[in-house]
């Protein structure tokens, strides 16, 4: 049985992230801890407590479940809110600054097995 955490309203663009998301998607669980833990990236911290959270909410759906087999299923990356500031500029203009921030969604679930 799945399990579901989300990160909602993450302050960095969804495109950072989405390179930290694309190295982890379809691993075990194990190894994609590893991988986050050792990323310089800093949107790696939240994933990474993201994917700690989903384990910990396999681990209360199913109790008494073996959790090595599990595997990242499903994660997506959504852009959120685009917060909206203006910069000075040249000549008396404003340049504006778009802020994004994003919605993080993972799904762990046991590997399926080939029958």
């Amino acid at each position: 049985m799945e399990a579901v955490a989300k990160l909602n309203n993450y302050p960095t663009s969804p495109r950072k992230m989405r390179l930290l998301v694309d190295l982890i998607r379809g691993m075990e669980v194990e190894k994609a801890l590893a991988v986050l833990e050792h990323n310089p990236k800093h949107p790696a911290v939240p994933l990474r407590k993201l994917v700690m959270s989903a384990i910990s909410n396999w681990k209360a759906k199913n109790e008494g479940g073996d959790e090595n087999g599990l595997v990242v299923k499903t994660i997506m990356v959504d852009a959120a809110r685009v917060i909206k500031r203006m910069r000075p500029a040249p000549q008396g203009r404003g340049y504006r600054v778009r802020k994004r921030s994003n919605h993080v969604t993972v799904i762990v679930d046991t590997k399926a097995t080939k029958n």
